[in-house]
């Protein structure tokens, strides 16, 4: 994997930050397929909006986390399955502040293949929760962000700074 993962693809068209996007349109804003915006759905890891007709609707972070998506695949050769990893690293016990008892009850804090929005058997607050909604997934949207969360919250505060 490449030590680069914050690469700049500039958008297609220009954002509105409170748009919704249909998946049509995150497909032609991106320049993917819409299979291939609902392969990474399937795979956990994106978590559209659903309107009550069950439509997926996209924010500018969905769009930003799928271009980090294909940043990673295209440009650093990393595997979904990789990517997966990647966003398991993220630690959601720390973002959320859970206690060691909580930490130790909870599946996210012990596997290590996939993200947490994405792991049964997490501790009761997080059961409860909706991921979409969730600082988790909301603060790791661009490739940026999953780097900065990975740092910050590992190695504290000080070393993010420093980059």
């Amino acid at each position: 994997m490449s030590g680069n993962l914050a690469i700049n693809m500039a958008p297609a068209k220009p954002f509105v930050t409170s748009t919704l996007y249909t998946i049509g349109e995150a497909a032609d804003i991106l320049g993917v397929s819409i299979p291939t915006i609902r392969m990474y759905e399937r795979e956990g890891l994106i978590i559209p909006h659903r309107k009550h007709s069950k439509h997926r609707r996209f924010s500018q972070n969905d769009v930003e986390r799928i271009r980090c998506i294909r940043t990673m695949i295209n440009h650093d050769k990393v595997s979904i399955a990789g990517i997966r990893r990647l966003l398991s690293l993220i630690p959601c016990w720390k973002i959320l502040n859970c206690s060691p008892d909580e930490r130790e009850s909870c599946a996210a804090f012990h596997q290590h293949d996939k993200p947490c929005w994405m792991v049964s058997g997490k501790s009761w607050e997080c059961r409860s929760a909706d991921c979409r909604e969730c600082s988790v997934y909301t603060e790791v949207a661009s490739c940026q962000a999953i780097k900065q969360a990975i740092v910050m919250h590992t190695l504290g505060s000080e070393v993010a700074t420093t980059e």
